[in-house]
């Protein structure tokens, strides 16, 4: 699992940040990527990177302004001639079908596969499978606006072959059936019961990735005890007043969210344009002296997100 930032740059594209798409790399997982906000020029973005445009299944939308949804129209279309012909579901506010379709349609656009939407008006669980869960909360922006915590099914426990060993049980296709769980009978008579040699499972990851918001209550609640928070910091900790006014965030703020939640990591973006070079790194700064472990994010940058170490 891993996040790759297309664009992390606030309101319109700038020389050094694009704006906003961030990348979702289940590749391992599920030979899926999934991307939260397509902002303009994300395709170009996208060819910058090792990522397919066929591999993308699931696009998270978390707000309607344009600087988060004026590239959807372009990466779908590209999609079609890039080999893409497995389903694709849009999950956004409710508005998000009027304006692809209608994008779409005036533009004569004709897609090679079949594309859902899934339109969202309050906190729900929007996906869940055997795999991932993903739940949404609303923020506290200028329009509706929604925030993603994606969460990671445990993994199961790894078989404890050494102790299998130790007790001079041979390696072959038993050891598959004990991994399953099976009790097996061995040609010397004893009857092993495979999930007494099963360790504890391994507990998933969690990654939460916030739309543009003041500070809330409900980013608290997504963040909780999250590997990887992702948050706007559209603001300098001196513009707390500006930050409101505007519907955003501090950078304090944002790491007052991550103290406050237990996340492991925070990462910044969404960065205004006043903020280049030296600035981004001042927002760091401040945010660091709320929340340690703080990076701003850059475009490109490509962040793992590894499994817990196991004890």
């Amino acid at each position: 699992m891993q996040l790759e930032f297309l664009g992390t740059g606030a309101g319109s594209p700038g020389k050094f940040r694009n704006v906003t798409s961030t990348a979702l790399r289940l590749l391992d997982e599920r030979n899926e990527v999934w991307l939260f906000d397509v902002g303009e020029g994300t395709q170009h973005q996208i060819l910058r990177t090792t990522l397919k445009p066929r591999k993308i299944a699931k696009i998270f939308i978390t707000h309607l302004h344009g600087d988060h949804i004026f590239g959807l129209p372009g990466l779908l279309s590209s999609r079609s001639f890039q080999g893409g012909d497995e389903p694709l579901t849009i999950y956004g506010p409710r508005g998000i079908r009027d304006f692809v379709q209608v994008a779409l349609r005036v533009s004569g656009t004709r897609l090679s596969y079949p594309l859902k939407f899934h339109e969202i008006t309050a906190a729900e669980t929007v996906f869940e499978d055997q795999t991932f869960k993903v739940v949404c909360e609303p923020l506290d922006h200028r329009i509706a606006c929604f925030g993603y915590r994606i969460e990671e099914a445990d993994h199961p426990g790894e078989l404890q072959a050494d102790r299998l060993k130790a007790m001079n049980i041979p390696s072959g296709p038993v050891y598959g059936q004990l991994k399953a769980g099976q009790t097996v009978t061995l040609a010397d008579g004893r009857t092993i019961n495979g999930q007494d040699f099963i360790a504890a499972p391994q507990p998933g990851r969690v990654v939460t990735i916030l739309g543009d918001t003041r500070k809330t209550a409900h980013a608290t609640s997504l963040a909780q005890g999250a590997d990887v928070l992702v948050h706007e910091s559209t603001f300098g900790s001196d513009e707390a007043k500006l930050a409101h006014n505007y519907y955003h965030s501090t950078s304090t703020q944002a790491a007052q969210v991550a103290k406050t939640a237990g996340v492991h990591q925070l990462l910044l973006t969404h960065i205004s344009a006043r903020y280049t070079g030296k600035l981004s790194k001042e927002l760091q700064k401040q945010a660091q002296k709320v929340f340690n472990n703080t990076r701003v994010v850059r475009d490109f940058d490509l962040i793992d997100v590894p499994l817990a170490k196991k004890a």
